[in-house]
């Protein structure tokens, strides 16, 4: 009893702190509207194709779609693999391309709240092209021309675009499994509160007489009243871990590789087949 009574104020008080960053001045409410809106005109120049989705996993697919265009782009028009700067520069693009379609292709069919979409964006790794794109750009012995340094600079700033709208994207599903995760402990801690009160206060083993498949009937009745008690903390478990694990990918924006191993195409690809 005082598990559940501890575990779900705890939960409802780190929710409260969350939803509480929703709260805010007008000016508030409309400096975060100017700033979505200024992203949208950004991404939206980008995309090069007017106004661009709304639904979240449609936007990403755009996104990465036009990145991945671009760098397709730059492969097949800007020298070959192999002949020196351009062909450092074509290589950036083919791996550009090649990541930006398994993405966009794990991204279809998917919609926001589904962790199917945020699995495919988890799994892109924009930070490391980002840092690819920019080795590019500072290394002054790469005699890279005007237009190759326009084509390299758009893709970075479309990875930067994704970045930003990954992490936003992260913030709101945390706010929406939150909201999830308190509305399932409420519903689950008033049934689970009931039958740990209950069967403290009135069990006995005689009223659990007999038995059920070979066992005593009072194994059973212990047994499920302990199933149901700490259904709560299983479910919050469940939310923790996933929370936790989405943390655990996302810890740094922009270029910087925290996870070396995983931020390779032949990782995404391995998640993929076991049907992660």
């Amino acid at each position: 009893m005082a598990g559940i009574i501890t575990g779900v104020t705890l939960v409802l008080t780190v929710n409260q702190l969350v939803l509480s960053q929703e709260l805010g001045s007008l000016a508030d409410q409309r400096d975060r509207l100017r700033g979505a809106m200024e992203y949208r005109t950004d991404v939206d120049d980008f995309i090069g194709e007017g106004a661009s989705p709304a639904e979240p996993a449609a936007f990403l697919r755009s996104l990465v779609a036009g990145i991945g265009e671009r760098g397709r782009k730059l492969s097949e028009e800007h020298g070959s693999p192999g002949d020196g700067a351009a062909g450092e520069a074509a290589e950036f693009g083919a791996s550009v391309a090649e990541r930006a379609d398994t993405v966009v292709e794990r991204l279809s069919g998917s919609r926001f709240g589904d962790f199917d979409m945020l699995w495919a964006a988890l799994h892109y790794n924009y930070s490391r092209q980002i840092q690819d794109g920019r080795s590019l750009l500072a290394d002054d012995d790469r005699e890279l021309s005007s237009d190759l340094r326009d084509r390299i600079e758009g893709i970075v700033r479309g990875l930067m675009h994704f970045g930003s709208a990954r992490e936003h994207f992260k913030t709101l599903y945390f706010q929406r499994d939150l909201l999830a995760l308190s509305r399932a402990l409420l519903g689950l801690a008033l049934p689970a509160l009931a039958v740990a009160t209950l069967t403290l206060l009135y069990y006995t083993p005689a009223a659990f007489a007999g038995s059920i498949l070979g066992s005593p009937g009072p194994v059973w009745a212990v047994s499920l009243a302990v199933v149901v008690s700490v259904a709560p903390f299983a479910v919050l478990l469940s939310y923790v871990l996933r929370i936790a694990t989405v943390t655990l990918r996302t810890l740094a924006a922009g270029p910087f590789v925290l996870h070396p191993g995983r931020e390779t195409g032949e990782a995404f690809a391995a998640a993929a087949d076991e049907g992660e």
